[in-house]
């Protein structure tokens, strides 16, 4: 019999609107599967416009080239890549694919979350702690923090164009683009570039 193909370990959306009047948003996400499990990238150009589109697409270019698990190897290339732009804030998680554990970190001010898919949980389980520094100008000394994530979770991150009480009371009924969509619809701020990723954690691939 043909092998059967690995189950993945999430499922994901991306929504993303443009601050009003611009053609072109500075906030891109990036999700990427690889054997080992799932690279999760959220990133804000500073600013709006072409030039924060820019250095958006840069940052995102060096997740694609090279993804793995070492996230701060991978913000340290983006620093480096960033340089001559605006720069950009970046979120990162990656979900292992063999374990339930989240490793994430976190440079300027991509807001992370994590929700229980346990309907009677009423806070969430996890927050993440967000560095100082903007990549391609200033980058400090980061690090990451890991946390256990169970089937059915949800990692949510979202830019400053969407309100801070996103994670608030939401229904985690429907897809993760659907739940994308809701958070995009009910949080944005119209003045600025807006980027949801919303993640669901499946389970670790048998």
């Amino acid at each position: 019999m043909p092998e059967r193909p690995a189950r993945e370990p999430i499922e994901w959306g991306i929504a993303t609107r443009c601050r009003r009047g611009e053609a072109m948003s500075g906030d891109l996400g990036v999700v990427t599967l690889l054997p080992e499990g799932a690279l999760v990238a959220g990133i804000d150009g500073l600013g709006h416009g072409s030039e924060a589109a820019l250095a958006a697409r840069k940052a995102a270019a060096v997740m694609r080239e090279s993804p793995g698990q070492d996230l701060v190897g991978l913000v340290q290339r983006c620093h480096s890549a960033l340089r001559g732009t605006r720069g950009a804030a970046i979120s990162l998680a990656f979900v292992s694919a063999s374990e339930g554990r989240m490793t994430w970190l976190g440079v300027g001010n991509v807001e992370g979350r994590v929700l229980s898919g346990d309907p009677a949980a009423t806070r969430p389980k996890g927050s993440l702690a967000l560095g100082r520094g903007v990549p391609g100008h200033e980058l400090p000394k980061v690090r990451t923090a890991t946390m256990t994530v169970e089937p059915g979770d949800v990692l949510l991150i979202a830019t400053d164009g969407v309100d801070a009480g996103f994670a608030d009371s939401l229904e985690l009924s429907g897809s993760s683009q659907a739940i994308s969509e809701r958070i995009l619809s009910d949080h944005w701020k119209p003045p600025d570039d807006a980027l949801v990723i919303v993640v669901r954690y499946l389970g670790a691939r048998p």
